[in-house]
Order: structure tokens, then sequence, then C-alpha cells
């Protein structure tokens, strides 16, 4: 077998023994018996256990974030904004070792993929925006979110007995909704001004305009960037 091949074997063995584990922990022995290569051939791909570790978690945020790339996507973003919450609970409801080991804080390995899965969130959140359905940034809002959904779901592996209540993801994920969302409308906010900059930012980010030179485009971005500022 290639290294490439056995490196494969070495990631699908170690995430099936995570899944069985029950205290979500695994040997290396163990992997290397299930592909039947010698120990010193593990620690030669992944150099120790923690990164063989890494790198389950790290292919199992690629397949996490494919996932999220290929939900569906409709034309009411508050809606697919809340599916994608749903979405990222029962995948770790359905995966608790993988995910844990996934979302766990961590070094930097995988940053680029965790990234990613933010911009995924960001990117509705910015068709929120276009509808005037939300009221801060759709960055801080992207962070905010995710950070809810990431807690409310390691809550529920780690302390099954304090958070398994079924109804307790739906309403962190209305409050978290509430303090960034509104009715998709401009009319009655504070700051009409300021969610009408912020609106049309999304729109322009989402659609692009052939009005403008790539110069004046710029331009306004920044203007519209400086108008829809928290004060």
């Amino acid at each position: 077998m290639t290294t490439d091949t056995v490196r494969a074997a070495m990631l699908d063995a170690a995430e099936r023994l995570l899944a069985a584990s029950t205290d979500y922990d695994i040997s290396t022995r163990a992997v290397c018996e299930a592909v039947g290569v010698t120990q010193p051939v593990l620690y030669r791909i992944f150099g120790d256990k923690q990164g063989l570790l890494d790198a389950v978690a790290d292919a199992g945020m690629e397949r996490y974030a494919a996932q999220k790339a290929a939900l569906e996507k409709t034309g009411d973003p508050i809606a697919d904004l809340t599916a994608g919450w749903d979405d990222h609970m029962a995948f770790a409801r359905d995966h608790p070792a993988l995910y844990q080991l996934m979302f766990t804080p961590r070094p930097e390995s995988g940053a680029a993929t965790y990234r990613r899965v933010l911009d995924l969130l960001e990117a509705t959140l910015v068709r929120c925006a276009a509808v005037g359905a939300l009221t801060t940034d759709p960055a801080n809002a992207a962070r905010l979110i995710l950070a809810a959904n990431v807690g409310v779901a390691l809550s529920q592996i780690a302390r099954p007995r304090l958070f398994s209540d079924p109804r307790l993801s739906h309403e962190a994920r209305d409050a978290v909704f509430a303090a960034v969302l509104t009715e998709p409308s401009p009319r009655g906010q504070a700051d009409p001004v300021r969610a009408a900059a912020r609106q049309l930012r999304s729109q322009l980010a989402l659609s692009g305009t052939t009005a403008l030179e790539d110069a004046e485009a710029a331009l306004l971005d920044r203007w519209l960037d400086r108008i829809a500022a928290e004060p």
C-alpha cells in the first residue's frame, strides 16, 4: 500500500474506533492493528497520537464544510439560517466523538477549514442583511452564532444529564437570532440610514454593479461600511 492509502486507512480506522469508544479516546495500537501495520508506521505518517487525532478532526471538518456548502439555498435566508443551526446540531448528535474532536479548541490545525465553515455562515447572513433582516455586521453575527451553536452542541455531548432537554437548542437559537436579526424591512429601526447602508452594501456584495468602475465601487463600499458601522 502507498503512504496515502495507509494514511487514509488509518484515518478511517481511527474515526470508527473513536465512534465506538465509551470515553471518546482511542489507542494507537488499536488503530495499527485495524489497518495491519506497525506503530512506527503511524508515527512516521502522523508524528504521534495527537497528530493522528488532529488529522481525524481536520478530515471531519472538511466533510462537514462540504455538507454545509451543499445545503439547499431557498428564497428565505432566515429559514436557511435556521436550517443551518439545526443541521449543525444534527451533525453533533450523529457524530459526538468526532464533533468534540473537531470543535474543542486546539492549535491552528484545521483553521482554514474552520474559517470556511464561518464564511459559509457569513454568506447566509449577508443574504439576511440584503433583505434588511440583520441588525449588525454579518461577520460579527457569524462569529456570535457559530460560537453559540458550538457551545450548545459541546455542552450536550460533554454533559448530557445537564443539557439533555431537546428544547435547549431551539431556545438558544432563538435567543442568539433575536440578538442579530429583525423583520426583513428597515422600517422601525432606530437608525434607518445605517440599516439602509448595511442593506445596500450587502446587496452589492451579492450582485455587484456595472454602473461603477472598480475604484468607484471600492470607494462606495468604504463609504457604506463607515455609515453602517456601529456608532
